[in-house]
């Protein structure tokens, strides 16, 4: 009986309850989780409101579950060790997690692709519940089987449309980006100014090609590393996020099938355009830090420049949180894609107009998504509720 009443008085905080309506008092139908310390059925101050389909108002009467009813709403026993991880085991967890992953970063290589970001990220959320039973570890693998699959087919894909016998463009962007800059691309005006003229590799690195390198390294990370958060945080959320990051890889994969096209960089090496320099990994040279591709190493596409996803990713990022969060900080998250822009175009990575393309792509994106989540919530605000039958 002491067991019992142990696992009870530790599970009450997150009991499954059947909570009076604070408008008429009536057992609501759908039972949902609260918290008794918070939980608050009769709305402010106590005071019964009216009810909206009119009638005298009711005051409501609270319930305590029954022995039964307590046994039955109760999570599963082992949901106290998945929620409550010991401070000084998650700490420990975590700095043995962070030195791994600064070890691994420092003898091989940062990770930029997909696979290896997710293994690390998902060590990541063992050493953060580190006391939690394996199975809850496992369902990590079971919800992110087939996105992590969905990412490698988009990462191997980008470097098989290259083998298609598909025509490079090279003189469209150029003419573009001269007619909206007045005969002189922006890429070529930013080299001159900031790094020199001529633009050399091996010239000393300024301060602000760290920050630029550093925010375009942060394209191999940061949709993933969000994913991951709200994965932990919100299933719900997760699936969100999900659906627009997913969309805006393939809809990029399917524009670079279509339409290939090389970036600055090559076109200066061919002779399209003026003496630019691919000034990437510059940022970093001082520091020591070289970017790796540690597991699917050589996979690429030079000519995969339209649309800019490193714009995209960034922009879709920005918009996302704009629309979810509700802080007016969260306009500072404009300023990501705008470094990231600026980074793309002074290192001969990008064209401004693909920049726009990729801007526009995860506009599009979010727009669709949002669209066919409406349509969603409608056809089940739509669908005849289940009528419960007695039997016997």
């Amino acid at each position: 009986m002491s067991e019992v009443m142990g696992v009870l008085r530790g599970r009450v905080r997150n009991r499954l309850v059947r909570v009076p309506c604070y408008r008429c008092g009536a057992r609501c139908r759908t039972p949902r989780r609260v918290s008794p310390a918070r939980h608050r059925p009769w709305g402010r101050l106590g005071a019964a409101a009216p009810h909206p389909e009119g009638g005298e108002r009711q005051q409501p009467v609270q319930t305590e579950p029954t022995h039964d009813q307590a046994s039955v709403d109760a999570p599963p026993a082992d949901r106290v060790t998945e929620r409550e991880t010991r401070k000084p085991a998650r700490v420990a967890a975590m700095v043995v997690w962070s030195l791994l992953v600064v070890a691994w970063s420092a003898t091989i290589g940062i990770p930029n692709d997909a696979i290896t970001v997710l293994i690390t990220l998902w060590l990541g959320t063992i050493a953060w519940n580190v006391e939690a039973p394996w199975r809850r570890h496992l369902g990590f693998l079971r919800d992110w089987s087939i996105p992590a699959l969905l990412l490698t087919v988009y990462f191997f894909s980008r470097g098989w449309i290259d083998e298609f016998d598909i025509t490079v463009h090279w003189t469209m962007p150029i003419d573009v980006d001269r007619w909206m800059f007045g005969g002189t691309t922006p890429t070529e005006t930013l080299q001159h100014a900031w790094c020199g003229d001529p633009c050399e590799l091996d010239q000393p690195t300024q301060w602000f090609e760290v920050l630029f390198t550093t925010v375009y390294a942060t394209h191999f990370l940061v949709g993933l590393v969000l994913a991951v958060l709200l994965w932990a945080w919100n299933r719900s959320e997760w699936l969100v996020w999900m659906r627009r990051y997913i969309g805006l890889n393939f809809g990029g994969l399917l524009i670079y099938m279509a339409y290939p096209m090389a970036p600055p960089w090559m076109a200066s090496e061919e002779g399209y355009m003026g003496a630019v320099t691919r000034l990437t990994s510059r940022g970093w040279g001082d520091l020591g830090v070289q970017r790796a591709n540690v597991v699917l190493n050589g996979v690429g596409n030079p000519v995969a420049a339209m649309p800019s996803l490193h714009a995209g990713t960034a922009i879709l990022v920005a918009c996302y949180g704009i629309w979810r969060l509700r802080s007016p900080l969260r306009w500072l998250l404009l300023v990501y894609p705008a470094l990231m822009c600026v980074a793309l175009v002074y290192y001969a990575e990008h064209y401004v107009i693909d920049l726009i393309a990729g801007g526009a792509l995860a506009v599009l994106v979010m727009v669709l998504a949002s669209a066919w989540e409406r349509r969603q919530a409608r056809r089940e605000a739509a669908s005849p509720e289940p009528v419960d039958v007695a039997v016997g």
